[in-house]
């Protein structure tokens, strides 16, 4: 291989790196101990919540780990799993209470009590509790969901339990707390636009022992509050938010046996504005950053 073969892929290798440091690197390479994986995922249960955060099911956190770099944030460049599909344009398209971003779904097993209705399911060790409250556009209460005239959805979930994890070579044990209160209006079908407003916490006290052998004790507490947010329906075409505003967070306290507690916060304001770039201002352990996300299905771009 020619000496300017090598200097031209060195020189492109550099670039893709600064390219990846300036949107996920906050502060200096920890060469010991990655705490900020912690924002790789959101706290259990929020999976079955009503929230802005992509969660999954993949359980407590694994704990941290020995490595190179700073780790996190997770997908897409956000953290908490990423941005959920809805908040991104990512979603299905059509009108409908069924149909197109933020549709509602409920189980036909779940029971009506005075005007609301009520499902409970248990999963993984974790009880989740989700109440509806349903209403045409006048205001009136349903006993369940109309795909013609069904307006707004009121849905109020919480989550508690024990979580665990037991892959990656870590045993980790997790008490979990997390609840939601989400509503969007603008499900008729012969709505334009949906509106959402929406709050969520979720709390993972966990301890255990990670990949690397070390026990270690960990609380992770995360809540996002939703205001606004108004996505245009289409029959035919997928559409992103365009006006609202998302504000997440999430605070990590950590201790690895023999050590001292460690902390790490990481605060994310997703503003949309009408245009196919939202602005993101994503602030981790008390460094800022001002970025722009390209809609539909974008990532933060830090510059």
């Amino acid at each position: 291989m020619s000496r300017n073969l090598l200097r031209t892929l060195a020189t492109a290798t550099t670039l893709l790196g600064a390219t990846a440091c300036s949107l996920d690197s906050f502060g200096s390479p920890d060469e010991t101990m990655q705490f900020n994986t912690a924002f790789d995922s959101a706290p259990a249960g929020l999976e079955v919540a009503s929230s802005s955060f992509a969660a999954d099911s993949l359980g407590a956190w694994g704990g941290p780990r020995r490595g190179r770099g700073p780790g996190g944030p997770g997908m897409g460049g956000l953290m908490g799993g990423g941005l959920g599909g809805d908040f991104l344009g990512a979603g299905g398209f059509g009108k409908g209470a069924h149909r197109g971003p933020f549709a509602a779904r409920i189980d036909s097993t779940c029971t009506v009590s005075a005007g609301d209705v009520t499902c409970t399911r248990t999963r993984n060790g974790l009880t989740a509790t989700t109440i509806y409250t349903i209403k045409d556009a006048a205001g009136a209460s349903q006993s369940r969901i109309d795909t013609i005239t069904t307006n707004s959805v009121r849905t109020r979930t919480t989550v508690t339990g024990t979580a665990s994890r037991g892959r990656d070579g870590a045993s980790i044990t997790a008490t979990v707390s997390a609840s939601s209160d989400r509503t969007v209006t603008g499900l008729a079908a012969a709505s334009t636009q949906r509106v959402v407003n929406g709050v969520s916490q979720g709390t993972e006290s966990s301890t255990g022992t990670n990949r690397d052998g070390q026990t270690f004790t960990a609380v992770r507490v995360s809540a996002d509050t939703t205001t606004n947010l108004t996505v245009p329906v289409s029959s035919t075409a997928q559409t992103f938010p365009t006006a609202g505003k998302v504000v997440r967070t999430m605070k990590v306290t950590t201790t690895v046996a023999g050590g001292t507690a460690t902390v790490r916060e990481r605060r994310e304001v997703i503003e949309y504005n009408g245009t196919t770039n939202a602005t993101v201002t994503i602030t981790q352990d008390g460094t800022t950053k001002s970025c722009t996300m390209s809609l539909p299905r974008g990532r933060p771009n830090c510059g």
